[in-house]
């Protein structure tokens, strides 16, 4: 372990002080244990086998990727307000692997076919051999179908203020998927093809721009243009602010995010996307960065930001064993300094692969400064390292961790939000490690994960923990069967949840994101146990309206809002009639149905002798007043958030017309709505500011059929006197009376499209997400 400095504040801490990682409960609700594994149905079959070293990804807006070798298949993780099952709700949809084959081109066609033959039958085994075995330079021996790796984008990346995906095929092929639509995936660029054309252009020089000076009849220069061309992994950075100027000498801030490739031969090929994504212009080539390593396995972004300094790096793993940080130079964004030289993390070669990096930004809890972790697996071992930067320069800790599998590890992921770092090697044991820090290191608490009793003995090929560390998914098959391999393996992914509902509550309450959609996973525990339990736990009941009561937090209504309404849907009964199942025809009667009717009658009357009527109908009533009591408080909820969000958009009304002017947003409509309410004191402010800029003119909206005037009656929806009805926009309450419009994820609300008269401010207003459940809109 490599020594280091200590800072001077920790001098007088004993050397002994130990300090957890894990967050403590400062009063609230009850946190129960967190690694309580709870194996939630359904379990997932896929329809061919994985593939892949790292066969799982899991985004930031839920959504998970598996690789396989027909497809790249997506499920993604909706907390469903509209159902009583308790299951949870994947919606399932896939990428499929593309039919054509890719070849990489490496220069002219008929020089590169002279190259293969001259290499396929060349005298000195030592170049034959290496030739024939390489299925990127050889097309004789075919390629591999299927999805080598996955990355998702941070959130915010494409229209919808979603995540981009890049998928890398086995046959080397580098694409950018969205999904612009509802459960529909389109390719928006080709990074290979790019790439590619880019390198034809310079004629395969290096980054020096120094034209080859032998041809691909020579073997070292063909072997070097096939790895330049040979993606192995693809990372993407944080999303960074930059300034653009505008034609008119105007500067505007603009988003950015960075992909990182890295290539066979140890190149880092840098492309940098303009935020939001849409097309092909949006992507430009940003930096090339020669690594130096020869054997590269593994790639992660190091970022790292604290009070007055942020920087970031590219974190590369050998297959030999070393382990090093690239600078990463980024000079057009604000507060970004750029390492002087490369960070050795490790630099032993001692033939032990580096696979799985993993990078978790943290606070040191005793020097008090911003710090870095990083994982890897080597081997049966887990390397780590820890990153801090003092007045006296960058410290690195490094160390391993040994004892922990009797296999190689296969799979490792990490959870962010109570650091916890999660291994699994092939024969299904999975680990838990939780780092605690001393004053100069760090110790590992070594755990086995309880296994739920259908995944003893099969076999697993990945893990991935979900964005909030609620959930952690597992790819598997299965084991020996009575001593023997199955003949026909079928391939599953199962969900686990490793945080309790009680646990999960206390999250969400004191969360700094504020935003339910974020917290996705976490929600869907709380939904789990009101289903289960058919109500909502007084504690957390309790602890929400006190924090109500203190912090009148739009985010907090809109937790009371999804707690009642799965509240709601809890209380439904099971619908006794099933509308698929066909009805007999009248006129023929068969014997078998008439012994069925008998046999549910008689069913029937066990029932009904069982349990008198009174008290059956005493309980249906009861039911009845509970469901419109929670049905009353759901409305009581939602028009609160509605004349929240009315008077918020009435201010950028105001803030934004110098005078009275007809705008898509029904200002008059908003003002008479708000006004019922005679105790809503800021309202009645704002109505008066606004009348006064309007100058008595009023603006109605009129129906596009027969222009009669739409009133604003209801936030929903909008009728004329002549039964038209439109829905109205939930972000800026307009009728939608076009044949197009978004709607939100969870189906609660519509939103219409930007038109191209509209200022933008109003486009901004129409970019917000839900304002009852914080979904983006689709």
């Amino acid at each position: 372990m490599s020594a280091a400095s200590p800072s001077d504040s920790a001098d007088s801490l004993p050397r002994d002080v130990v300090i957890k990682t894990e967050p403590e409960n400062d009063g609230g609700l009850l946190i129960g244990p967190e690694d309580v594994p709870v194996r939630r149905e359904p379990v997932v079959p896929l329809l061919a086998p994985v593939s892949g070293q790292q066969p799982l990804a899991w985004s930031q807006d839920h959504r998970l990727a598996v690789c396989t070798t027909s497809s790249m298949s997506l499920m993604e993780l909706v907390c469903d307000i509209h159902s009583n099952k308790q299951d949870l709700v994947l919606h399932r949809t896939s990428i499929p692997v593309p039919a054509e084959n890719h070849r990489i081109r490496v220069g002219p066609a008929q020089e590169q076919a002279e190259a293969t033959d001259k290499f396929s039958l060349h005298p000195d085994p030592t170049v034959r051999q290496v030739f024939l075995a390489d299925r990127v330079m050889n097309p004789s021996l075919g390629v591999h179908k299927g999805i080598k790796y996955a990355s998702w984008s941070p959130l915010g990346c494409d229209s919808s203020g979603r995540c981009l995906l890049a998928c890398l095929t086995l046959d080397h092929r580098l694409t950018v998927h969205y999904s612009h639509k509802r459960l529909e995936w389109s390719t928006l660029i080709d990074l290979s093809k790019k790439y590619s054309e880019r390198l034809k252009e310079r004629g395969y020089a290096k980054k020096d721009n120094k034209p080859p000076q032998a041809n691909l009849l020579d073997f070292d220069e063909l072997q070097r243009r096939f790895r330049m061309q040979t993606p192995l992994r693809m990372e993407w950075s944080s999303v960074y602010t930059i300034k653009q100027v505008q034609p008119d000498n105007m500067c505007v801030d603009v988003e950015m995010v960075l992909l990182a490739i890295l290539m066979e031969n140890g190149d880092l090929i840098l492309w940098k996307f303009v935020l939001p994504f849409l097309n092909e212009a949006d992507v430009v080539f940003y930096d090339i960065i020669e690594s130096g390593v020869t054997s590269p396995s593994d790639l992660a972004w190091w970022e790292y930001e604290s009070a007055d300094r942020r920087m970031s790096g590219l974190i590369v793993g050998s297959e030999v064993g070393p382990v090093k940080i690239m600078p990463v130079s980024l000079s057009g964004v604000k507060g970004y300094f750029t390492l002087r030289h490369p960070v050795i993390l490790w630099k032993e070669c001692d033939e032990i692969a580096v696979e799985n990096i993993k990078c978790v930004p943290m606070i040191h809890p005793i020097h008090k400064v911003s710090c870095s972790l990083i994982v890897a697996s080597r081997g049966c071992y887990v390397f780590w390292c820890l990153l801090m930067i003092s007045p006296a320069g960058l410290n690195v800790h490094n160390s391993h961790v040994a004892g922990l599998h009797s296999l190689p590890v296969v799979s490792l992921a990490v959870s962010h939000h109570g650091v916890a770092v999660y291994t699994c090697s092939i024969d299904g044991w999975i680990k838990k490690l939780t780092p605690t820090f001393t004053e100069n290191t760090l110790i590992f608490n070594q755990e086995d994960m309880l296994r739920p009793e259908n995944l003893t003995g099969r076999r697993i090929h990945g893990i991935a923990v979900s964005h909030n560390g609620a959930y952690i998914a597992l790819a598997s098959t299965q084991g020996m069967v009575g001593d023997y391999h199955p003949s026909n393996r079928t391939y599953q992914v199962h969900f686990v949840t490793l945080k309790t509902p009680e646990t999960a509550a206390a999250l969400l309450l004191k969360s700094p994101t504020q935003n339910l959609y974020r917290l996705a996973d976490l929600l869907d525990l709380v939904r789990w146990q009101i289903l289960k339990n058919k109500c909502i736990p007084a504690s957390l009941q309790e602890e929400l309206d006190q924090k109500i009561q203190e912090v009148d937090s739009p985010y907090l209504w809109r937790f009371k809002l999804f707690l009642v309404r799965v509240l709601y849907q809890s209380l439904q009964t099971p619908p006794t009639d099933h509308h698929w199942k066909p009805t007999h025809e009248e006129s023929k009667v068969f014997v078998r149905d008439e012994e069925e009717k008998d046999g549910e009658n008689e069913e029937d009357a066990t029932q009904e002798e069982s349990e008198p009527g009174g008290v059956k109908r005493l309980k249906e009533e009861n039911l009845e007043e509970q469901m419109a009591e929670v049905q009353a408080w759901i409305n009581a909820v939602e028009t609160h958030l509605m004349r929240e969000n009315m008077k918020k958009v009435l201010g950028v009304v105001y803030l934004n017309t110098w005078i009275a002017e007809n705008t898509s947003v029904p200002t008059c409509g908003l003002m008479e709505y708000l006004a019922r309410d005679a105790n809503d004191r800021a309202a009645e402010v704002l109505i008066g500011h606004i009348k006064n800029k309007m100058n008595k003119q009023t603006f109605s909206e009129r129906c596009s059929l027969c222009q009669a005037v739409l009133p604003f009656t209801d936030h929903k929806q909008a009728i004329c006197k002549n039964g038209h009805m439109w829905l109205r926009c939930v972000l800026s309450y307009q009728a939608c009376q076009t044949l197009t419009f978004r709607r939100c994820l969870l189906l609660d609300s519509i939103a219409r499209l930007p038109e191209p008269e509209d200022p933008e401010w109003i486009r901004k207003i129409l970019q917000a997400p839900c304002t009852l459940c914080d979904s983006p809109m689709i």
